[in-house]
């Protein structure tokens, strides 16, 4: 089992889709490195050598921003934007969509689970009486 960065990277999985494991990624930046390094992308993760997996290290640390560095960034770039006070700040401070979407209707990813005893609910009850 391969490990970089400090996550476990599944050994049954082709080494195009098993560096996605990593955050910050994608299918492209792993076909990317594999291209530099010359690395066949149908390779599965226990079939490759150790040289194989430190060339992957180094280029993933030398060239692109991953795992918690680049989720510090993030935290660090929302907490900018509410601590500013921007429309983008405050929408993520309240948990809902920051780029325009309606939540009218949907938005559940963001809103979480529908609240029980709404308004609807609530005049139901009234008019049973």
């Amino acid at each position: 089992m391969a490990r970089i960065e400090g996550v476990n990277l599944p050994s049954g999985k082709r080494v195009e889709y098993g560096l996605t494991y990593l955050y910050g990624v994608g299918v492209k930046t792993s076909r990317d490195i594999l291209d530099q390094l010359k690395i066949d992308y149908n390779i599965r993760i226990k079939d490759l050598t150790d040289v194989q997996i430190a060339a992957i290290q180094k280029k993933l640390t030398a060239d692109y921003v991953i795992e918690g560095d680049l989720r510090k960034e993030v935290t660090l770039n929302i907490k900018r934007l509410s601590e500013i006070g921007s429309y983008r700040g405050t929408r993520h401070r309240k948990g809902l969509p920051s780029r325009g979407q309606r939540t009218k209707t949907n938005a559940r990813t963001r809103k979480g689970p529908r609240k029980k005893g709404g308004a609807v609910a609530l005049k139901r009850k009234v008019t049973k009486k």
